[in-house]
């Protein structure tokens, strides 16, 4: 046994005396200590990965992040401008076929004998231009609990749907598509509108990410994206107005070789112009020359309804969200009570009132220029063969003029509008003494000049309603309702061009100068009132109903907790109406009496007290968990 363990113990020393001496100080390489090897590569590869790295530059890669969300904000306008550019080119280009083939009576008597489709049209035509007159109710519900993303998916899939009710053409597909289109022209708008404002607010905040209120997530200062709005509204407009001429494609290409020329559709026209009446009074009751085959309009609508879902596709993979989550949860959270009184509470703001008359010329011109203009002047003039022409030089016109409205970046806001009434207002007075001769082709040069004038001014004045709302209301709690009722006043002129189909013209031009001098008035007063600092009411969007920010709103709410009736009366004192008073010739302020922001301040100052020591109390709660 003692001769083993002396071998133990020489083994021992043996290895103790070929281990590496330790230094007489105490310092000890590390790497002397690691093994030759591949483990000894893996562990230097280690350190050198989690160790500072001398190459990286923090500030650079922020600046490299930020850009990378201005380029998808640049995605997300050029997305909405694309998508809404073909859901309308395909819904305008094929309602435009259907009526044309609908009109005429061989097509009607062989193709679906006594089935009655004239009266159906009807009917639709009714569907499309009745419904919106309720969208004012449903709208801001619809884009706060889809979000605005959603929303504009949504829409341009029942425009989707209305295509495809085309293969089928009966009552009970037509009539309900219809329907459904017209239930969401407002909140499609409405969203448009809302969702390119939001992604000027967005590039401001990513330009300007190093400021104090663009980290704290404070309100953007006044005027502080006016110039990203203009941009942003302009190339939506560009874009979008050229779905005027590219709807004119399925008739170009398609519908041209069946159409008859203007001595045979016009040949009982007597008047054309401002001694019409009606559309066309006398209009053949025929207008192809042979019917189309069955197979080639099934290619032609198949061919649309792709295009449609490239719409809906864009929207849903190219357009982001208008909101963080956070945010679109904030907006739910205010009540659908109060989410449907909103938009009837901002009427109460002069400067919404005082638009009213531009909304609905708006909507006037919308209908007019592609019924009254290219129809009673163009059509009764030059024939149905020259319809695509005339209506793809108004569309090429809307989209060039729009740009235009970039001139405000370095001109007073009201140049957009007032040039727009002046372009129209002499436009309307030559329009109520011009009564062209029917059968004129000759006549056609001198039509596509007042319809490419008629374009610019209508381009000027669309695009600066756009971008007003824009500047004049930049709380991005407030966008949704501001936009749709702007477009639900659209909505009713339509409705009204839609009930007086059947006026002469003179009286139809007298009602749109006159609204067009009185909305020219009002809008002179607003800028006025305000020039004068003149105080506007505006409704106070109330708080979310949740305790904390952010995705803690689950918290278990305590009925007997205390200083529970303060932040009753808290509650009912944010659904009080606040008065504003904002200067636009320099920085933007707002004040009420000196009793109100008293109270609103204790009011606010005991909310901040009572987050504090509901923040306090968590903390306390997980410290004891811990």
């Amino acid at each position: 046994m003692m001769a083993e363990a002396d071998a133990e113990e020489n083994v021992y020393r043996e290895a103790v005396a070929e281990s590496p001496v330790a230094p007489p100080n105490g310092d000890i390489n590390i790497d002397d200590l690691l093994p030759d090897g591949p483990q000894g590569n893996i562990q230097g590869q280690m350190e050198e990965f989690l160790g500072p790295q001398p190459e990286y530059d923090e500030e650079e890669e922020e600046k490299k992040y930020y850009r990378r969300k201005k380029l998808g904000v640049v995605k997300n306008v050029l997305g909405a401008s694309v998508g809404g550019m073909i859901i309308y080119s395909v819904y305008m280009g094929l309602l435009q076929m259907q009526l044309i083939l609908h009109y005429d009576e061989t097509y009607r008597e062989v193709k679906y004998g006594n089935l009655g489709l004239e009266d159906i049209d009807k009917k639709m035509l009714m569907g499309i231009n009745v419904t919106p007159i309720i969208g004012l109710l449903y709208t801001p519900i619809l884009i706060r609990f889809l979000g605005t993303k959603w929303m504009m998916f949504l829409a341009s899939g029942i425009y989707a749907l209305f295509v495809s009710t085309n293969y089928w053409e009966r009552y009970y597909t037509l009539v309900p598509s219809a329907v459904a289109i017209g239930a969401a022209i407002v909140p499609l708008w409405a969203s448009l509108g809302n969702y390119i404002t939001r992604m000027a607010q967005q590039y401001y905040e990513y330009v300007n990410y190093k400021e104090d209120h663009v980290q704290e997530q404070k309100k953007l200062p006044k005027g502080a994206c006016h110039r990203y709005v203009i941009i942003f509204q302009s190339v939506f407009f560009i874009i979008f107005h050229l779905s005027l001429v590219f709807a004119e494609f399925p008739q170009r290409i398609f519908l041209q070789q069946f159409l008859s020329d203007y001595n045979h559709t016009l040949y009982n026209v007597k008047h054309c112009g401002a001694e019409g009446s009606g559309m066309i009074g006398g209009f053949n009751r025929t207008v192809l020359k042979h019917l189309p085959r069955s197979l080639l309009l099934i290619q032609v609508e198949s061919v649309l309804m792709g295009a449609a879902f490239l719409s809906m596709i864009i929207f849903l993979a190219v357009c982001g969200a208008a909101y963080r989550p956070t945010e679109e949860i904030d907006l739910r959270s205010i009540g659908w009570g109060n989410i449907f009184q909103l938009p009837f509470k901002h009427l109460r703001d002069y400067r919404l009132r005082l638009l009213i008359p531009f909304f609905i010329y708006s909507g006037l011109d919308t209908l007019f220029s592609v019924t009254g203009l290219t129809l009673s002047y163009g059509v009764c003039t030059v024939g149905l063969e020259w319809l695509y022409l005339l209506v793809m030089v108004y569309g090429l016109s809307c989209s060039l003029f729009s740009c235009l409205s970039l001139s405000l970046l370095r001109l007073p806001r009201y140049v957009s509008l007032l040039g727009g009434a002046v372009i129209h207002g002499p436009l309307l007075v030559f329009l109520l003494f011009w009564s062209p001769a029917p059968r004129s082709p000759d006549q056609l040069p001198y039509l596509l000049v007042v319809i490419a004038l008629w374009g610019m001014g209508s381009a000027l004045n669309k695009t600066g309603l756009s971008i007003l709302l824009g500047m004049l209301y930049e709380d991005k709690e407030r966008l949704d309702f501001v936009y749709t009722i702007y477009h639900w006043w659209q909505a009713i002129a339509i409705f009204i061009v839609y009930l007086w189909t059947g006026l002469i013209m003179r009286a139809k031009l007298s009602i749109l100068l006159v609204i067009l001098l009185l909305a020219c008035f009002c809008y002179w007063t607003m800028e006025r009132r305000l020039a004068k600092n003149m105080p506007f009411r505006l409704p106070r969007i109330p708080r979310p109903k949740h305790k904390v920010k952010g995705y803690r709103y689950l918290e278990e709410e305590n009925s007997d907790e205390s200083n529970s009736e303060e932040s009753d009366e808290d509650d009912d004192e944010e659904t009080q109406e606040e008065v504003i008073r904002e200067d636009f010739g320099g920085d933007a302020g707002s004040q009420g009496s000196d009793s109100t922001r008293e109270r609103r301040g204790g009011a606010r100052g005991r909310r901040r007290r009572q987050d504090d020591d509901y923040e306090q109390a968590g903390e306390r709660e997980e410290r004891e968990k811990e």
